[in-house]
């Protein structure tokens, strides 16, 4: 089975199914072997290509990078999100990010994660959220934005006085 075309779930699944169907140990289950690795290595070739090529957007566009310093191997234990977050790679993304942020001499900062999506970003009030609520809407200052933008701002403004710069 040689691929040429782009993979599809359908050429992984089938691939694996040969697999667990042929002997194992004989020649045809060496071989059926090899296309299932070779799929395995050309998506995970791919999803490398993907963080390299996006990371090195953002370092080109910004030069201040602010990301929330967050625990992946802590939120790989809800088993809703486990392999989104593992398929993403959110992991290497953080450090191809920050090494490339530091070649290209931007500066790229850390910071705590703690309500940022529940501060509004314009007068700092708090206010508890679930995450099935998607509108920050701010009671004191009347400010109504989507609650990743919100947090995003929040995220930048955290970077910014981290690094000693006046928002």
């Amino acid at each position: 089975m040689k691929l040429k075309r782009p993979l599809s779930n359908q050429d992984r699944v089938k691939a694996q199914r040969k697999l667990s169907k042929a002997e194992k140990g004989t020649r045809e289950w060496k071989k059926r072997r090899k296309v299932v690795a070779r799929i395995h290595e050309r998506i995970a070739w791919k999803r490398q290509n993907f963080i390299h090529q996006y990371s090195r957007k953002i370092v080109n566009c910004f030069g201040i990078i602010a990301v929330e310093d967050i625990y992946v191997n802590r939120m790989l234990h809800n088993h809703c999100l486990a392999k989104s977050i593992s398929n993403a790679a959110w992991s290497g993304f953080f450090r191809l990010l920050a090494m490339k942020a530091e070649w290209a001499a931007r500066k790229f900062v850390t910071v705590n994660p703690a309500y940022t999506s529940q501060n509004c970003s314009s007068c700092g009030h708090r206010q508890k959220m679930p995450l099935s609520k998607r509108v920050f809407k701010c009671p004191c200052c009347g400010l109504v934005l989507d609650r990743d933008v919100n947090a995003a701002l929040n995220i930048l403004g955290l970077g910014r006085q981290a690094l000693g710069i006046n928002p």
